[in-house]
């Protein structure tokens, strides 16, 4: 079985002009064919009628020899038959083997009638006429041989058709070549990309198929590109946030172990043990959860529910962590029923409040209202707080990504809480957006449908 496509291109291409050339030849050979033996019969009528009127007008002899003599014998073959069946020729057959005359036509010639076939293809006539002579009605069969004309026109046909056939092949071998090259560029991609190596230029610039595969490839390696690189990043920032609590969790694991350890210091180095073990938890929670949201593996359960009526509830929720910093809320919420996932929906105002809180001044205001219009319902939680970077505020929604990493031991978190807020969001098919600068705090918008559809 061929597997190279390379062949399959070239051998589809040559028996497909192998098989184009032979039945082009058949089918004009066998038009010129029918023509051709229009006008052999035409002639061959013509000359033998010329020769019936030489024996009617000459004596036996002199026509035999005048006949003889005639220069058409080089493309005619002449058997006159007696009725017993004998018959004197004219002509050289040069090879050419004679058609063979049955009784029944020599009779029906010798009667009067006459016969007229094409027994072998191209201009090639057998016509019989009647022949009145001296010594009574003779048998004249007249029979065309290949006449130059027709020789040439086959000899011609085959030469034209071996050379359509050596130049076409040689211009799909060369066609072929251009043809599989982008697909071998293909091929050699996807084994570097197989071994990590995204760094691949096809420089394929057709327009055809083939050149939107091409991109589609080019795009496909980008995005690849990426996700590698959000792989290792995943790995490098969980490494990270692995490695800080199990490093404190040892380190005072080891400190429990000296004899003389007063008991207040025993009693603080458990407490941070058992804290850091719970930030571990939370994480791992964090983790699961993102990736549940993200191969959309959990379902939405979709009911109607007062959308500012659970902002209010959440606030509440979050009062130890705001009261205890004397942080004030401003309330601008509009009454407001909207479908979505009630537990899902929580956890967005959750963790957008719970960010506010933590990076708001002590004493400070975080302004929330909503606003609704025909088909959409926009929340908007702002703070006066530290505020993100620009050039930070594009990845805030990446898992694990932290806006300055200088507040990380100040502020404390996971970075994952905005990821898992995006990802709800968008299974709700809303959009979430920030607007922030630094000093002056940040604001979180959020966008939904009042009813969130079900696919």
């Amino acid at each position: 079985m061929i597997k190279s496509l390379y062949i399959r291109v070239v051998l589809t291409f040559l028996v497909s002009v192998i098989a184009g050339t032979v039945i082009a030849f058949y089918v004009s050979t066998w038009i010129f064919e029918e023509k051709l033996n229009v006008n052999a019969q035409i002639n061959s009528r013509n000359f033998g009628q010329d020769v019936v009127r030489i024996y009617k007008t000459l004596p036996l002899r002199e026509a035999d020899a005048f006949v003889s003599e005639m220069k058409q014998l080089d493309s005619y073959y002449i058997r006159i038959y007696e009725a017993t069946g004998q018959f004197q020729s004219y002509g050289k057959l040069n090879g050419h083997k004679p058609v063979m005359v049955t009784m029944e036509q020599l009779k029906k010639v010798i009667d009067g009638g006459v016969v007229q076939e094409t027994p072998n293809g191209i201009a090639t006539v057998l016509l019989g006429l009647p022949l009145k002579t001296e010594m009574g009605t003779k048998a004249m069969f007249l029979e065309t041989l290949a006449p130059p004309s027709a020789s040439f026109v086959a000899k011609w046909g085959l030469i034209f058709a071996i050379c359509s056939l050596i130049a076409g092949s040689l211009l799909i071998l060369v066609a072929s070549v251009f043809l599989v090259r982008p697909i071998k560029k293909l091929t050699k991609a996807t084994k570097r990309i197989a071994a990590g190596d995204f760094n691949v230029k096809l420089n394929i610039k057709q327009t055809s198929e083939l050149g939107t595969l091409a991109r589609s490839f080019e795009e496909m390696m980008h995005d690849l590109q990426q996700l590698e690189q959000m792989r290792r990043d995943f790995v490098s920032n969980v490494s990270h946030e692995v490695q800080s609590p199990l490093t404190s969790i040892s380190g005072y694991a080891q400190a429990l172990k000296q004899v003389n350890l007063a008991d207040h210091e025993r009693s603080r180095y458990l407490d941070i043990i058992i804290a850091e073990a719970k930030r571990m938890s939370k994480m791992s929670d964090s983790l699961l959860k993102l990736s549940l949201l993200e191969s959309q593996s959990q379902q939405l359960r979709l009911a109607t529910l007062s959308l500012d009526e659970q902002i209010r509830r959440v606030i509440v929720a979050l009062q130890p962590q705001w009261s205890a910093r004397n942080i004030h809320f401003e309330l601008d919420l509009q009454t407001v029923k909207v479908t979505a996932d009630h537990d899902q929906l929580n956890q967005v105002w959750t963790n957008i409040l719970a960010n506010s809180i933590k990076f708001s001044k002590d004493g400070g205001v975080i302004n929330v209202s909503i606003l609704q219009d025909i088909k959409n319902v926009t929340v908007r939680i702002s703070d006066s707080g530290i505020g993100i970077p620009i050039e930070d505020q594009k990845r805030i929604f990446e898992r694990f990504f932290k806006a300055d990493r200088s507040h990380s031991r100040k502020y404390e978190g996971s970075g994952m809480g905005l990821a898992i807020v995006k990802q709800i969001v968008s299974l709700h098919q809303g959009d979430i957006r920030v607007e922030s600068e630094p000093g002056q705090g940040t604001t979180f918008i959020v966008t939904l449908p009042i009813t969130t559809p079900t696919d």
